[in-house]
């Protein structure tokens, strides 16, 4: 998606740290996080909500990538979110899975 800052991350146009990769996604740091770790779980297919996928593979693959990084980061204790319209607060039109925790 041209527009899109989570394609521009994945296709390094624009600079960022990422926390865990593997082929089916990404993890980054909210750059405005609302909890002491906030990381964002991004898929690398461009999928714009929950509302369009059809997939659900994607999503199973994308809650293991969760796991995975809360072992990887010692989270112990989190919330997960996925914010799914404007209206519901999605700010970025490119799915992803918040991971919150103190």
């Amino acid at each position: 998606m041209e527009n899109c800052i989570f394609c521009k991350i994945l296709n390094k146009e624009i600079p960022s740290k990422f926390v865990y990769e593997d082929d089916i996604c990404f993890a980054i740091n909210d750059i405005n996080p609302k909890a002491k770790k906030h990381i964002l779980v991004i898929p690398k297919v461009h999928v714009e909500s929950l509302n369009e996928v059809n997939d659900f593979e994607l999503i199973k693959k994308m809650f293991e990538a969760v796991k995975k990084i809360n072992k990887q980061e010692n989270i112990t204790h989190f919330k997960t979110l996925i914010n799914t319209g404007a209206k519901a607060g999605q700010e970025v039109m490119h799915l992803h899975i918040h991971i919150l925790s103190d």
